[in-house]
């Protein structure tokens, strides 16, 4: 027999980590700079910093559609073409719709960003803490399984990940919603801070802030040392930074990463499989196919982060299998894939009010006005669980009593110089229920053509979802009308789950190995050198933002897998 021993070797590693977005970028950057030597892997192909952002400092007139996509995209990419942030300037970041199939049992669009730097790329960076009664909620309400980790014990992760991401924010003092370490705050404008006043007239639950979001306002040394600058306020994000003035994986955590000589990056690998040694009790690697050469190759390493996306990663462990685990690398209660969950979108309000038209604001702010949930937080009120919260702004549009009419000339150049009246977008992100029902599985029949069975998505709305919707739109009609609001109108957008892009679970948290997949510490139960770091292993879901949780959990648990190395327990 012959052993191919130095390849072998040569694909050796202390850490690998299975893609490079938001949380697969903290666990890169944690790992090597506690020493190990790490393997990125990234299905996708390499984006460099600043000279892979090709359209980030173009004007639409030099785009060949001026920022806008043709029918013919549309009509060939009909899911992806439904996200918010999808233009002619940023359609390079997005994976199209036939170059990954999947097959929905229940309408699902899976938004996905397949290169380094994943969705760090392209997120809206909007970023809260969660509160001690969010990690309470399904032990309080009796849903889904007691988190096993509090508040108090995520809090210093927290502020750890705070610094070094640079958010931008206001100490509001809010019970419901932890402060955190903040750079300084962008501001309300003139109507929002009107909307702000009329709602603590009126309410003592409701609260409108500024967004807190993942912006530089003013850069640290830690932040500058790594070529960070300044936010520029053009809301041109989707684009790549070249300012590297916003949080991503390319401008801050794999630079650092890479500064300890210990990070290694193969893009175009896609991942097939965790390797499962059924003598040592313990993974040993990763199986990938090489997207341009289809090779399958193996490496090794003594411990592996998942960090693939919340779908992903089920999909990566619903097809590692073996003697021990023939339903899933980790599957011995016959949950995983189970108990998904997202953010609801579907509620819209828009509003007109009359006034402040000898007022403007300055630059294109990356943020919006916030108000935290008022539903259920100390206890149970309302006849659905749990709550939302909702995002809130007003801008003033349709420039000019010449607008969208032709001419030319002094005249009518003057008349396109002036904004027209205001108006205010309301938007609602509730929470859902992690439920059973609400799975993805593997295809028995259908295949990639890497050769890795397709995921199939069966997950919807329920009841609870339907009640939370209609209290949105009548207590923020309420609120509107108050404040002096005309013209309001509610919208249900319809949209299928999937296009909030804030799917969670599968792969969840908890302290009984019956019921959860992974442990405090974000370990398999049953495979305890396999961390799980991203949406995946969320327990439930809150209604704040997830990811500055996806970076605070994957910080401590690679913290936690370096000391458990250093005791030879993994």
């Amino acid at each position: 027999m012959y052993f191919n021993i130095d390849a072998k070797q040569a694909n050796q590693y202390d850490a690998i980590v299975i893609g490079s977005g938001i949380s697969g970028g903290w666990a890169a950057k944690e790992l090597c700079e506690k020493g190990l030597r790490t393997l990125v892997l990234d299905r996708g192909r390499n984006v460099d910093h600043v000279t892979d952002y090709p359209t980030a400092m173009k004007n639409p007139w030099e785009l060949p559609h001026h920022n806008r996509l043709p029918p013919s995209f549309r009509e060939k990419n009909p899911i992806v073409s439904r996200c918010y942030a999808l233009d002619e300037a940023t359609q390079q970041f997005f994976t199209k719709d036939d170059e990954q199939p999947y097959i929905q049992e229940k309408p699902f669009d899976w938004i996905r960003a397949y290169q380094v730097g994943g969705k760090s790329l392209l997120w809206a960076r909007q970023v809260q803490r969660w509160a001690k009664y969010d990690f309470e909620g399904p032990a309080r309400d009796g849903f889904a399984v007691p988190w096993p980790v509090t508040y108090d014990e995520l809090a210093p992760w927290y502020s750890y990940v705070e610094r070094f991401a640079g958010i931008s924010g206001n100490k509001d003092g809010l019970d419901g919603l932890p402060d955190g370490e903040f750079l300084p705050p962008w501001e309300l404008n003139c109507v929002e801070k009107h909307l702000q006043q009329s709602f603590k007239k009126h309410y003592t639950d409701r609260h409108l802030i500024i967004g807190r979001c993942a912006h530089l306002t003013k850069p640290q040394p830690w932040h500058t040392a790594l070529g960070r600058g300044q936010c520029q306020a053009r809301h041109l994000c989707y684009r790549g930074c070249p300012f590297g003035a916003y949080f991503s994986s390319q401008s801050a955590t794999l630079p650092a990463a890479r500064k300890t000589g210990k990070l290694t990056i193969r893009p175009h690998s896609v991942v097939h499989s965790i390797i499962y040694d059924e003598k040592a009790g313990k993974a040993k690697g990763v199986r990938i196919v090489d997207a341009n050469t289809l090779e399958t190759i193996e490496y090794y390493a003594k411990i592996i982060f998942l960090n693939a996306s919340c779908l992903a990663s089920n999909q990566i462990l619903l097809n590692s299998t073996s003697n021990r685990f023939s339903n899933g690398l980790g599957n011995d209660n016959g949950m995983l894939g189970h108990h998904v969950a997202f953010h609801n979108y579907r509620g819209h309000v828009y509003a007109d009010i009359d006034g402040f038209e000898d007022k403007y604001y300055f630059g294109r702010r990356p943020t919006s006005g916030f108000m935290p949930r008022y539903q259920n937080v100390h206890k149970q009120e309302t006849d659905f669980l749990r709550g939302y919260l909702v995002a809130m702004s007003a801008a003033r549009g349709g420039w000019g009593s010449a607008a969208g009419e032709e001419g030319f000339g002094a005249a009518w150049k003057e008349a396109n110089a002036k904004p027209g009246p205001w108006h205010l977008f309301v938007q609602i992100q509730a929470e859902t229920i992690p439920k059973y029902e609400n799975h993805v599985r593997l295809s028995q029949d259908k295949k990639d053509k890497y050769g890795i069975p397709q995921l199939i998505t069966s997950i919807g709305y329920d009841e609870n979802d339907e009640k939370m919707l209609k209290h949105f739109w009548e207590t923020n009609v309420e609120m509107l009308t108050k404040a002096g609001c005309k013209n309001i109108r509610t919208i249900d957008t319809k949209q299928s789950p999937g296009l909030d892009i804030h799917e969670m679970g599968g792969i969840r948290m908890g302290a009984d190995p019956k019921t959860s997949l992974v442990n405090k510490w974000n370990q398999l139960h049953a495979c305890k050198n396999v961390f799980v770091t991203d949406g995946a292993a969320m327990t439930s879901i809150s209604t704040q933002n997830p990811s500055l949780t996806f970076m605070a959990f994957t910080a401590r648990a690679a913290n936690h897998a370096v000391a458990e190395l250093k005791k030879k327990n993994l």
